[in-house]
């Protein structure tokens, strides 16, 4: 005979298969990924990890990493370098101090807490997004970016310590900027300023 209490338990599986904690199916992923030579993407996103694992610390990542749409507050065991895009954003940090020193591809930082742009690589390949923040002053930003740099949906006062080449689009809209002193000397593509207190354009470059 077929009882009710059978029925409702059938297709569940034993305890002996429930699975380990979420960290160390993690941790075997990471070491998975080292023992394969670091070779292509690395993706943590989604994870709701509030700190990350410490056997990233050190490594080499040979294509994309991402930890994005998490609960880091900070960057603390980050992988040095990226060969790849790197996209930390969508969590709660402060500061961008452990980020790798290098980015072969985009820098992704924007929907953080971020009230400085201290640990920020000094040059990326491609686009440095960082919008969306807490920033009153782009000190540490990139000195050069190969596209695009969007600082806009921040409490900017000042583009001083703007990156001087921006090979793409240059984004500062919706701060509260009052000129547009220190804007980049080169901007390959399009210059957006709307929305912000500016009472002249000076400063804006000429090679637009």
């Amino acid at each position: 005979m077929i009882k009710l209490k059978d029925l409702l338990l059938e297709g569940k599986p034993p305890s002996i298969f429930i699975p380990r904690r979420i960290e160390d199916r993690i941790e075997r992923m990471i070491k998975t990924y080292i023992r394969n030579g670091n070779k292509g993407s690395l993706n943590l996103s989604d994870l709701k990890l509030t700190v990350l694992p410490e056997i990233l610390k050190d490594i080499t990542v040979g294509g994309n990493f991402f930890c994005f749409n998490n609960n880091l507050t900070s960057l603390e065991n980050c992988p040095k370098t990226v060969d790849g895009t790197f996209d930390c954003s969508r969590n709660k940090l402060t500061s961008l101090i452990n980020a790798p020193k290098y980015v072969d591809g985009t820098f992704y930082c924007h929907y953080n807490e971020l009230t400085s742009l201290e640990g920020a690589p000094t040059s990326v390949d491609i686009s440095f997004y960082c919008g969306n923040n807490e920033l009153t002053s782009l000190e540490f930003a990139p000195t050069s970016v190969g596209r695009n740099f969007a600082c806009s949906h921040n409490e900017l006062t000042s583009l001083e310590f703007a990156p001087k080449t921006v090979g793409g689009i240059f984004y500062c809209s919706f701060n509260k900027l009052t000129s547009l002193t220190g804007a980049p000397t080169y901007v390959g593509g399009d210059f957006y300023c709307g929305h912000n207190k500016l009472t002249s354009l000076d400063g804006a470059t000429e090679y637009v």
